[in-house]
């Protein structure tokens, strides 16, 4: 495994959290815990930006816009979908994956994927700080993954 950027490098990274309003006693935790770990790593509060949407659905759009107007690293993509009676979960869970995924690779830039799909509220606070970790935490660090990768290939 190549080590990761020390702090000092890592500092000047922009970085932005695309985060959902919907669900947002989950999304709140997997906020903190990808901000927990990009000032960890050592990025400057300055340069990381918080921007909300309505839901998941509205992520990959966000993401969009997130590219389109700032000179990012890297974007975090955070959100949460509990499934209900209807088949509404499986139509915004794979709208906003799939889009998502589209925009990590129409972009060349490092998108962090924090969208949980649970079946519960119980696993999604799991998820989201709870016994299962927190996937903010993980997003975040993943990203951050890809973008020493791409200065290392530059």
């Amino acid at each position: 495994m190549v080590a990761a950027k020390v702090a000092s490098e890592r500092r000047d990274l922009r970085v932005c959290l695309v985060v959902s309003r919907f669900n947002e006693p989950v999304t709140g935790k997997l906020l903190s815990g990808a901000l927990e770990c990009l000032s960890t790593a050592g990025v400057d509060r300055a340069n990381i930006d918080v921007v909300h949407v309505p839901g998941a659905w509205e992520l990959p759009l966000g993401v969009r816009l997130a590219l389109g107007h700032s000179d990012y690293d890297g974007i975090v993509a955070l959100g949460c979908i509990i499934r209900g009676e209807t088949p509404h979960f499986e139509y915004v869970s794979m709208g906003a994956t799939v889009g998502l995924q589209a925009q990590a690779r129409e972009s060349n830039v490092p998108i962090g994927f924090g969208l949980l799909t649970t079946e519960d509220g119980a696993q999604a606070f799991a998820r989201a700080g709870g016994d299962k970790g927190n996937k903010g935490e993980e997003a975040a660090r993943a990203v951050l993954e890809m973008c020493d990768l791409a200065a290392r290939l530059r």
